[in-house]
């Protein structure tokens, strides 16, 4: 895939692809947050307290460092070079094309099973309020509205996921004000609650520090989607602006809606009482009297997961595209529709969903869905370290070749140690679960989808050519300057 000059020049209703930029600042930032904000965000933070007590504070902190480093190297590169699916683009370009095709389809393969589980979970909420219709029916459903979003004008996506994750949004921000207040004894009946919930079961690390990493690839699920940013850079206006203005907002929003509330929990609920039987964050103010919180969380996890669905099928729609354009997918992936949407792509990718939904149906135990969301964390993980050893590889290819780095217009800060940690922090990470025995299976899983799309490539996937498109001259990323 290229850069041509319409894709480096801002103000243009379309990139050298085709794609359309018809996405706004707050259609990208409201994007990546609905990634994030899924309802594993409701649920399987319940799983991460059970698992490492309220040191998960500490879990999700650490998380969100590596978040905040994967963005800035993101935003060096998708400044720089705004093509749509554009990690699997610049592995291509500045890893390896076998590396980029093992992390484009491991990726895809991601998406297409974790959202058909949010899909589920929409479907089992609603099931809950309308009984006479099975959950699979309306897993179903939410998928045909998914897949019309999805093949719409790229600013409808925007536009619905911007007040999608505005409710999700509100319901953080309604718990952290009610939280605060049981705190300090101002309701709930309970008294100033100081310590005693946060310390006086075992301490802040009742199953020691060591739980706090072997969470760690739950919480890494947990913040999938901020990458969808650079994804979307493509088809964003004005993308030197937008990006670095995103990236910025969504760190510290993350901060805000994960790390306060989180922190709040531990100290309002026991630890021993969160699971993934409900929202920890309705248990929590149901154990308060709040009875209300159980039923507005639910239509909360609904929003949450149709959500997460959505940007989850644009993310992994883009990625399958970008492959089909790098020559290692089927041709016709590559092609759009008259809106500038990859409709085959799309049309794949929503395939493979419904075929997960329906395999689901069979067994909806906690145990696969935990093996759902371990196998998501290590196929994110990769997508994360190949954005970072790109901007790596990037940043050292400009340097040999005599570019002066300082005219980049957006660049990682603090290279290349905060690019190393990043990378070595992920696969530190990934390593150790080897050692929790509930999320062992998703290497069992997760190495094979990476590896066979290599293996496939190095042996035939090589005589493939790329659609015709000039590769990326390393000049054109300075016109600009």
């Amino acid at each position: 895939m290229s850069v041509k000059e319409s894709e480096l020049l801002p103000g243009g209703t379309a990139t050298g692809e085709g794609l359309q930029r018809g996405l706004k600042s707050r259609h990208l930032q409201l994007i990546a947050l609905g990634g994030i904000i899924g309802s594993g965000y409701f649920l399987g933070t319940g799983y991460v307290i059970d698992s490492a007590g309220p040191a998960a504070c500490l879990a999700y902190l650490l998380g969100g460092l590596i978040v905040l480093c994967v963005m800035l190297c993101m935003g060096e590169l998708a400044v720089a070079i705004p093509i749509s699916s554009s990690f699997v683009t610049y592995a291509n370009d500045f890893i390896s094309p076998a590396w980029a095709c093992g992390v484009g389809w491991s990726y895809w393969l991601t998406w297409v099973f974790y959202v058909p589980a949010e899909m589920i979970a929409a479907g089992i909420i609603m099931n809950n309020f309308f009984p006479a219709v099975d959950t699979v029916w309306w897993a179903i459903g939410f998928g045909l509205i998914i897949t019309v979003i999805n093949l719409s004008y790229v600013g409808t996506f925007g536009e619905l996921e911007f007040w999608l994750a505005i409710i999700k949004i509100l319901a953080i921000i309604m718990f952290v004000v009610l939280a605060v207040l049981i705190f300090f004894g101002i309701i709930g009946g309970e008294g100033f609650k100081g310590t005693a919930v946060l310390l006086g079961d075992g301490g802040f690390t009742p199953k020691g520090s060591w739980a706090i990493l072997l969470t760690m690839v739950i919480i890494l699920v947990n913040f999938q989607g901020s990458e969808i940013i650079g994804l979307a850079a493509g088809e964003s206006k004005e993308p030197e602006k937008t990006i670095p203005v995103a990236i910025k907002n969504v760190t510290w929003r993350i901060i805000a809606l994960y790390i306060i509330p989180l922190f709040l929990l531990v100290c309002i609920f026991p630890w021993r009482e969160a699971g993934l039987q409900e929202s920890a964050f309705a248990a929590a103010l149901n154990s308060y009297g709040f009875h209300w919180a159980g039923g507005l969380f639910s239509f909360v996890v609904l929003t949450a997961a149709i959500s997460c669905s959505n940007s989850g099928l644009y993310g992994c729609t883009r990625a399958v595209y970008a492959l089909a354009r790098e020559g290692m997918a089927p041709r016709f992936l590559g092609k759009l529709n008259k809106k500038g949407v990859p409709q085959n792509a799309t049309l794949l990718s929503i395939a493979g969903c419904w075929i997960c939904v329906l395999a689901y149906t069979f067994d909806t135990s906690e145990t696969i869905y935990t093996y759902l969301l371990a196998l998501s964390g290590f196929a994110g993980a990769i997508a994360w370290i190949s954005i970072c050893w790109s901007q790596l590889n990037f940043r050292r290819k400009l340097e040999r070749e005599g570019f002066d780095t300082s005219k980049l217009k957006y660049r990682t800060p603090l290279f290349p140690y905060l690019t190393h940690f990043a990378i070595w922090v992920q696969v530190a990470c990934l390593g150790i679960i080897a050692f929790n025995e509930d999320l062992r299976i998703s290497l069992y899983i997760g190495l094979p989808l990476l590896l066979l799309p290599i293996i496939w490539y190095k042996l035939w996937g090589y005589k493939l050519k790329p659609t015709d498109v000039s590769r990326v001259k390393y000049e054109d990323v300075f016109v600009k300057y």
